[in-house]
């Protein structure tokens, strides 16, 4: 499909040329659903570099998984450099995965809004937080996660203007049904 998006894609004139500088992006789901899911949270309103940090001592203390999360003690995360906050969230995904017995088949049949419905209804669970679930573990091809900060950088750097986020929402129409692959270019932008 990556190489269907970037043909679709290559004929907006905004995406065009990172379409040209970096040929067709994969869209690979991760192959631990519920790993990815935490690093998501581990991410939320920080830095890159602080989150890999975070995720590096996490996941070298911790048995990443819902039971392992769950046994261990809020000190043992917090000491992995969690907030007290984030304590709460992961530990509520990990009561969500163990009770639903959440996996890529579950959602199978679920449409996006299906998913971010139902995942936001877990505590520290917002929407940014549920797309990164729908593009990065599930693999969904028509996210758009305006709610990230390198998503909103890389388009104003496209369009060479600064847009509202309602603005860039309505941008990205132009771009279904592939949203997931042009954020993917957007990300490059940002990145220079």
């Amino acid at each position: 499909m990556s190489r269907e998006a970037a043909d679709y894609l290559r004929t907006d004139p905004v995406l065009a040329p990172l379409v040209e500088e970096h040929g067709p992006l994969e869209l690979a789901p991760a192959e631990d659903i519920f790993e990815r899911f935490v690093v998501s949270i581990v991410r939320q309103q920080v830095s890159m570099d602080a989150a890999a940090a975070i995720r590096e001592r996490l996941f070298d203390r911790v048995e990443v998984t819902p039971a392992g999360i769950l046994a261990t003690d809020a000190e043992m995360l917090r000491d992995a450099g969690l907030s007290a906050a984030k304590v709460e969230y992961v530990n509520a995904v990990a009561e969500r995965f163990a009770d639903r017995g959440y996996d890529r088949a579950y959602f199978a049949d679920h449409s996006d809004e299906d998913v971010l419905a139902e995942l936001t209804e877990i505590h520290g669970v917002g929407p940014w937080t549920a797309k990164m679930f729908l593009l990065f573990c599930l693999g969904r091809p028509d996210v758009f996660p305006v709610e990230d900060l390198g998503v909103r950088q890389g388009m104003s750097a496209v369009v060479d203007s600064e847009l509202t986020r309602a603005q860039m929402r309505e941008r990205a129409t132009d771009w279904q049904p592939y949203r997931s692959y042009a954020s993917l270019y957007l990300w490059r932008a940002a990145d220079g």
